[in-house]
């Protein structure tokens, strides 16, 4: 087990893109249509790194990822996963890979998470020395004793993808592909999931590549955030520039010693008063505002809110920044 991150990709496309092809109209007079669900995704995930790929439905994430994965051929552009082409070396690929699909499982479901573990080993080939180890070291992380002898249709969603996360990495796998991990799981289950995902990371350097509409997925795992939109790569960075680069202003929620007319002051408008309580939105230097307003009224207490990252990439995807270059 290492921390440590190679300089080598483990992902790497250039102008990838995907079209569909659609036939509409009556059977006899049949139109073809192309569709682009991908258009010039140029990418670079270096191992180690923990990174969302972010999207509206539609947006072109389970394309691109289909074809990270090799279940898709690219139409366009060119793609390398752990140096190899997805769509011509997926068997190779799935010894190098893991896959979690959220909503999808790949136990089998009337057999007991055991067997079903069991028969993953044998998917991947893996020395029966080498799984036992692993699933023990798996077992006691993601904490399965209680539920290993349970049949997978018993399991509870927050089991079951325990058990998914435990077939996928079975066999140590250099990259983790996860749609979706933590969809319907109660807060603790949800927890548990986070704080394992941190750990595979800075244990064994684990790369992660997940799509998620659970924010609070991006603000704990996250290091960087890929955003597509229509197609085409909107925004990759950190969170803090992602916040920085879509025109959402900061929140001063103000209490006051008594209630009082909406506060005017440069670089500050009143969006809301309850009470003693106003908010303002800021456009200028919070601190210049904070002073002027302090100077004005009597103030019990001062709050800056910075955006929130479910309303920042709101924003973004309807088109508040610009495409990535």
């Amino acid at each position: 087990m290492t921390s440590s991150h190679d300089d080598q990709p483990i992902i790497e496309t250039v102008g990838l893109g995907r079209d569909f092809t659609l036939h509409e109209g009556p059977l006899l007079r049949r139109r073809r249509r192309t569709v682009s669900a991908v258009r010039d995704v140029t990418l670079t995930v270096r191992t180690g790194e923990i990174v969302g790929y972010l999207g509206p439905n539609g947006a072109g994430k389970s394309s691109t990822m289909k074809m990270l994965t090799g279940i898709l051929t690219p139409t366009a552009g060119r793609v390398r996963v752990t140096g190899l082409e997805p769509s011509r070396e997926r068997t190779r690929l799935a010894a190098r890979i893991g896959v979690v699909f959220g909503q999808r499982t790949t136990l089998w479901w009337d057999l007991p998470l055991r067997d079903s573990l069991e028969l993953t080993r044998h998917m991947y080939r893996i020395p029966a020395a080498d799984h036992a180890r692993r699933l023990a070291e798996l077992t006691d992380l993601l904490d399965l004793g209680p539920f290993l002898s349970t049949p997978v249709r018993q399991l509870s969603l927050g089991q079951r993808m325990r058990g998914d996360l435990t077939a996928a990495l079975l066999h140590g796998p250099r990259l983790l592909v996860l749609d979706e991990p933590t969809i319907g799981l109660d807060v603790v289950s949800k927890t548990a999931i986070r704080e394992f995902l941190l750990r595979l990371n800075a244990e064994e350097g684990t790369t992660i590549l997940l799509t998620t509409h659970d924010l609070g997925d991006v603000e704990r795992l996250c290091q960087r955030v890929v955003v597509i939109d229509r197609g085409s790569l909107a925004y990759d960075g950190d969170l803090a520039g992602l916040r920085e680069s879509v025109p959402t202003p900061r929140v001063l929620v103000v209490d006051l010693a008594a209630p009082a007319a909406p506060i005017e002051v440069p670089g500050g408008t009143c969006v809301r008063v309850e009470g003693p309580r106003q908010w303002l939105e800021l456009a200028d230097n919070p601190a210049q505002v904070i002073a002027e307003i302090t100077r004005r009224h009597d103030v019990a207490d001062l709050t800056l809110r910075e955006p929130d990252i479910e309303h920042v990439v709101a924003e973004l995807y309807r088109g508040a920044v610009p495409s990535a270059d």
